[in-house]
C-alpha cells in the first residue's frame, strides 16, 4: 500500500496534469474557509486538472463525514475531538490529521442604522447580548462604550448558526474565555444550546439573516460581512483596546501561534494576548486521512496541499483572510509529508 502510494505521488509530480486531468477529489466541512476554499479549487483546477468538489456543509458536517469515510478529505474551523480522533481511528482505521490552511476572524455583524463605523463591545456586554441579558440596543451598558453614537430603542435580534459550525465554536469558545456566565450555562461547542435567537444554515444563511433583519446581530467570518455589506463591531480585546477584525489583527492575533503549536496543529488563538490583536480568531484545518485507502487520491490531495501551503497563500489576503505564518507553514509540511507513512 505505501510502495503504491508513493509510486503514484511520483507519477504525479513528475507527470503534473497530463496524468492528473480525470482527478476528482471530494471534500466537505466548513463554511469560515468557503470562499478561499473556491478560489484555490478553480485555481488548481486550471493549473492541474484535478477537479475537487466541495460542499460547505458546516464544521460538524465536515467532521462526520470524515469519520464515516464518505470524502476524501474534512475541513473544519474547531479542532476535533480526542473522542471523535478515537472513533475515526475504530471506524477507518487510520488517523485523522489536521492541517491548518489559513487564518481567519468572525466578525460580530449587526444591522443598525448608526453612523459610527463600528460599534464597540466590550467582552461582558457581547456574552450577555447573547445569553438575552442585554435586550435593548440603547442599553447603558452599549452606550458608555459609544459616546456621541445614537443608539436606537430598538429590540436586539440575535442570530446564530443552525447547523453545526467552527465558526460556532470559536466564536463561543472566545464567550467561554471571557464570561463565567456563558462557561457555565452555554459552553461551548460546533454546537450548542443557544438561550435565544433564531438560527441560519451556515456562514451564509446568517448573513442573509443579517441583512433582512434590522436592529439584528450575529456571527460570521469577516468575508462574508465584507461580501454582503453588513457593519461589524469593535470587540475589546485582552489588553483593554477596542480592535476590528482586519487582516493585520488576525495576524498579531496569531502571532504567538508558532512558538506554542502542539504537534497535531490543533490550537486556539481566541483572546490572545497584545494591543493590536482582534480577539475572536482561528485556524481553519483540512482533515485528512494518514493513510488513505485510496493512493492515488491521496496522493492528489498531498499535492494540492503542498500548493494550498505555498503558491496559494498569496490568494489569501484579498479574500480576507490571514496568510500563515512560515513558521507554522513548515510545521504544516512536515505532517503533509507524514501521509502514507
Amino acid at each position: 500500500m505505501i510502495n503504491r502510494f508513493f509510486a503514484i505521488l511520483l507519477l504525479l509530480t513528475a507527470a503534473g496534469a497530463s496524468l492528473t486531468a480525470q482527478l476528482r477529489l471530494n471534500g466537505a466541512g466548513a463554511t469560515f474557509p468557503y470562499v478561499i476554499y473556491s478560489k484555490w479549487f478553480d485555481v488548481y483546477y486550471h493549473k492541474t486538472g484535478v477537479q475537487i468538489n466541495y460542499q460547505s456543509i458546516g464544521s460538524g458536517g465536515g467532521i462526520k463525514q470524515v469519520i464515516e469515510g464518505t470524502v476524501d478529505f474534512g475541513a473544519t474551523d474547531g479542532p476535533m475531538s480526542d473522542e471523535q480522533l478515537a472513533d475515526a481511528r475504530t471506524k477507518r482505521k487510520t488517523d485523522i490529521l489536521h492541517i491548518p490552511t489559513v487564518l481567519g476572524a468572525v466578525a460580530v455583524a449587526y444591522n443598525l442604522p448608526v453612523e459610527a463605523k463600528h460599534i464597540q463591545l466590550t467582552p461582558t456586554t457581547l456574552a450577555d447580548i447573547f445569553l438575552g441579558k442585554i435586550t435593548k440596543w440603547n442599553d447603558w451598558r452599549i452606550a458608555e462604550h459609544n459616546p456621541g453614537v445614537s443608539l436606537p430603542n430598538r429590540p436586539i435580534i440575535v442570530a446564530h448558526r443552525s447547523d453545526g459550525s467552527g465558526t460556532t465554536f470559536i466564536f463561543t469558545e472566545y464567550l467561554a474565555k471571557v464570561s463565567s456566565a456563558w462557561k457555565k450555562n452555554v459552553g461551548r461547542g460546533t454546537s450548542v444550546n443557544w438561550p435565544i435567537g433564531l438560527g441560519g444554515k451556515g456562514n451564509e444563511g446568517v448573513a442573509g439573516l443579517l441583512k433582512q433583519t434590522v436592529g439584528s446581530i450575529g456571527y460570521v467570518e469577516l468575508a462574508y460581512a465584507v461580501k454582503n455589506n453588513i457593519p461589524y463591531a469593535a470587540i475589546q480585546n485582552k489588553a483593554g483596546v477596542f480592535v476590528a477584525p482586519t487582516i493585520s489583527s488576525i495576524t498579531a492575533a496569531a502571532a504567538g501561534a508558532s512558538r506554542n503549536l502542539p504537534e497535531d496543529l490543533r490550537v486556539s488563538i481566541t483572546n490572545p494576548d497584545g494591543k493590536e490583536s482582534y480577539p475572536i480568531s482561528g485556524f481553519t484545518w483540512i482533515l485528512v486521512y494518514k493513510n488513505p485507502q485510496d493512493a492515488k487520491s491521496g496522493a492528489a490531495i498531498t499535492q494540492f496541499l503542498k500548493w494550498a501551503l505555498s503558491e496559494g497563500q498569496s490568494y489569501a489576503a484579498d479574500l480576507l483572510y490571514a496568510p500563515l505564518p512560515k513558521e507554522v507553514v513548515a510545521k504544516c509540511l512536515q505532517q503533509v509529508d507524514s501521509i502514507g507513512k
